[in-house]
């Protein structure tokens, strides 16, 4: 038995994360969520009717982060958004001490969605005689198949708008079928105030067949699936190349924090890259910030249908928190984590495996050089990788933290999950009346049209490279016309210039126009006397089409530029603003920048946007495959030399 017991001991000890320390970023615990209750709860402020739309950590200052060390205490504190009927207030909870620090009112402002006000939507729906009278217009009597659902409306500044927190309510037709996404009740639109609990107006625009194709995707309705030609295996017999201390990650020269945020996902911190014989700061912080997917469609079911994902609702129904399926959404030799959320009630719930951590070899070269006929020197590369899913009602993202053996960070994320598709006449593209059912988007199946529209997603970056105070260089490649003193008649040579304010840092990246950006430190120079710098490398990326007097780009300003870069300030992290549900544009990227502010050898923050526009095509349905978009931390002039030279043959 003793010999037994001491096997399950050490195989304990080697799990990750089996030993914990307490860190100043760590996301708030159980108890801790539960000291927060207790502290509104005894403050007298709330009640039993209360709710809470959102409650996080609210980190210590970065100064104090920065010379803490283990072991020693440090402040917890939580900030809370707190809905009372329609009222809004932000609370600042001293966790220890479990008081109240502040309470303040926010007149005008709407905190994102929370699940109770979904509740008995549906019912009162069905209810209502001008509903039902449109249903029977469209032939529909039998309800007990009909799924209702409500989204935010954004803004447009409409009379019927003020005053009111709103949600706009669509129906679906899932007889037959489990996926009822292909069997939208088109034309039929309720409006709902959530605040009175009552239906506002039904919107009737007309009726549309509701299609009846079977699109399920489950593996019974797939039938025969494909053979596998033999399995692939990924062991590692000695255990992960990482250790964990609590969420603090070491790997080969990397070191970095990190936790589960309920508004933005995985939230990196304090990452460090060991060069030598010290450790060198890259990036205090780093999250997603923002997502926005405005639709292209401009009919009355449609228009208003510009999500700003995060902040509306990214958690209201545990978004944030999608469980990673092992073997699938993670290889099965992953480490997994657990986070704990506050419920609408204030009370902590625990969601399962939220993240997870792994290496993986792909197969690809980390570098290679052949000299001489048959003398080769090259090495694999492995990279660790930091994973998080969010369901966003129809789409699943994936988002990526790739740490390399060669000191840059890959960023990606991956967008599958299920179309929001609209039910047209056409059967195909060739049917009488097509161009009208087509004009906004693309046939996915008869009958369904997928509407064309954005996605943008909105990175925070407070990177300090090698120290606080750093500036934003643009090197611009220019072309350069030669004299008669060389065959050569062009080439082309870079142009620097330092982003002195936040204008100057307001960048697109094009390729007509090309342009390096680099955030350097500029009392920090390398053995050959440049700044140290990394780099922020883009990848695929879109600019935004719409204009900029649209009500959708005014409220997610932060699409207007791929880069932006603003000085630090702790207040200021979505960019979307902290509270966009029914904003008018008030707050954000755009309305902080107008200040124009220093940002050149100082603290700064950079904010990268990156995006695509889908147009649907047939293969995206009945589930979409997974595409990926990305962009790189990059070290430039950080290192002597390419930093992974010391990889083993």
């Amino acid at each position: 038995m003793r010999a037994a017991a001491l096997i399950l001991l050490l195989a304990a000890a080697r799990l990750p994360g089996a030993e914990t320390r307490p860190h100043p970023l760590d996301a708030l615990t159980a108890p801790e969520y539960w000291a927060v209750y207790e502290a509104l709860k005894s403050s007298g402020r709330v009640d039993a009717a209360t709710r809470y739309a959102g409650i996080t950590l609210h980190e210590p200052p970065k100064a104090e982060v920065l010379q803490w060390k283990p072991g020693q205490p440090f402040r917890r504190e939580a900030t809370v958004v707190v809905k009372q009927g329609a009222r809004t207030f932000e609370a600042l909870i001293d966790v220890k001490g479990r008081r109240v620090l502040s309470w303040t009112e926010l007149p005008g402002v709407q905190p994102n969605l929370i699940p109770e006000e979904f509740e008995g939507i549906e019912e009162a729906v069905k209810h209502n005689e001008q509903w039902r009278a449109a249903m029977r217009n469209r032939g529909i009597t039998d309800l007990d198949t009909i799924s209702c659902d409500g989204n935010s409306p954004g803004y447009f500044a409409t009379p019927g708008e003020q005053g009111r927190r709103l949600l706009r309510v669509t129906c679906t037709d899932f007889r037959g079928t489990q996926n009822s996404s292909g069997r939208s009740i088109e034309g039929l639109i309720v409006e709902w105030d959530c605040n009175e609990r009552k239906v506002l107006r039904v919107i009737d625009t007309g009726p549309v067949p509701v299609p009846r194709g079977a699109w399920d995707y489950d593996v019974d309705s797939i039938g025969k699936l494909r053979e596998i030609p033999g399995p692939i295996s990924v062991e590692q017999p000695q255990g992960p190349g990482y250790r964990l201390t609590g969420r603090q990650v070491e790997w080969q020269n990397w070191r970095f924090h990190f936790r589960t945020d309920s508004r933005v996902g995985l939230v990196i911190t304090n990452v460090e890259y060991r060069d030598g014989d010290r450790y060198r700061s890259m990036m205090y912080e780093g999250s997603l910030s923002e997502i926005f997917v405005p639709y292209m469609d401009p009919n009355e079911g449609w228009y208003y249908i510009s999500f700003i994902d995060a902040g509306e609702g990214f958690n209201f129904r545990g978004g944030v928190a999608t469980p990673l399926e092992p073997g699938t959404d993670c290889p099965q030799h992953a480490a997994y984590f657990d986070s704990v959320f506050g419920n609408q009630k204030g009370i902590p719930v625990r969601r399962y495996r939220t993240a997870c951590l792994f290496e993986r070899e792909t197969g690809d070269i980390a570098w290679r050089h052949q000299y001489g006929a048959d003398q080769i020197e090259s090495r694999k590369r492995r990279d660790l990788v930091l994973r998080m899913m969010a369901t966003i009602g129809n789409y699943d993202y994936v988002f990526d933290w790739v740490f390399r053996q060669d000191g840059s960070i890959r960023v990606g994320v991956g967008a599958t999950g299920i179309l929001a598709v609209k039910s047209v006449r056409s059967r195909t593209a060739q049917d009488a009346g097509a161009s009208q059912d087509l004009a906004y988007g693309h046939l996915v199946a008869e009958n369904v049209v997928g509407p064309n529209h954005d996605h943008f997603f909105s990175f925070r970056l407070d990177l300090d490279v090698d120290g606080a105070a750093n500036s934003l260089l643009i090197e611009r490649l220019k072309a350069k016309r030669l004299g008669p003193e060389t065959p050569r008649r062009s080439i082309w040579v870079i142009e620097p210039q330092i982003a002195k304010v936040e204008r100057d840092a307001e960048l697109h990246m094009m390729m007509d126009k090309p342009a390096l950006w680099r955030v350097i430190n500029p009392s920090v120079k390398g053995p050959l006397g440049n700044p140290v710098s990394l780099q922020i490398a883009p990848g695929h990326n879109a600019m935004t089409l719409l204009s900029a007097d649209d009500w959708p780009r005014r409220r997610a300003s932060f699409i207007d530029y791929n880069l932006w870069v603003t000085p630090y300030r702790a207040e200021e992290r979505y960019a979307a603003g902290e509270y966009p549900t029914q904003s008018k544009g008030e707050d954000g990227l755009g309305v902080w920048t107008r200040a124009n502010r220093v940002i050149e050898n100082t603290d700064i923050v950079a904010w990268y946007t990156m995006g695509f526009h889908h147009t649907p095509r047939q293969e995206d349905w009945p589930v979409m495959p997974t595409v990926w978009h990305e962009f790189e931390l990059r070290p430039f002039d950080f290192f002597a030399q390419n930093p992974a030279m010391d990889l083993p043959k």
